[in-house]
């Protein structure tokens, strides 16, 4: 076996090539599987919490949650958007009414520009249903609760 040299702060150190591939592979694992055990818990703890509202999804961790629940809502919303801040209100309501049941997230646009262009959302709100990771339905623009509503348990079923 070789070894490998590494000078820290004035200090030789030397490590077996072998042995520290395999530490570091290792380590890369057991933080990835740390890693998703945290966001899962995150994820649960949230939705179960009374008074719960939408999670916050972002474009690192939009995959995961979607592959991770059956069943999402995702609003997707900016700031300054009108219609976005009157829809905000049915997206808290249905995040209360179907916690435990279904995934209840908003993908800030402006914050959140990969996911939004990977789904080819150009015209907010946009409500996507996502079912079993796959974009199931899609709602564009200002509705009332119960179209979306019944948009939702069309898939719950």
């Amino acid at each position: 076996m070789s070894l490998c040299r590494v000078i820290l702060d004035g200090r030789e150190e030397r490590y077996m090539n072998n042995e520290h591939e395999q530490f570091i592979s290792g380590e890369d694992e057991e933080l990835k599987r740390i890693r998703q055990k945290m966001l899962r818990d995150l994820t649960e703890k949230r939705q179960s919490m009374s008074g719960t509202e939408p999670f916050h999804v972002t474009d690192a961790d939009f995959d995961k949650i979607v592959q991770e629940n059956p069943i999402a809502l995702i609003d997707f919303w900016a700031s300054w958007c009108g219609p976005c801040k009157a829809l905000a209100p049915v997206i808290e309501e249905l995040a209360k009414e179907y916690v435990g049941k279904i995934f209840v997230g908003k993908l800030n646009v402006d914050e959140n520009p990969g996911t939004a262009e990977r789904f080819q959302v150009y015209s907010i709100p946009t409500v996507i249903v996502m079912k079993n990771g796959k974009e199931a339905d899609r709602i564009v623009g200002l509705y009332a609760r119960n179209y979306i509503e019944n948009v939702l348990k069309k898939h719950m079923e």
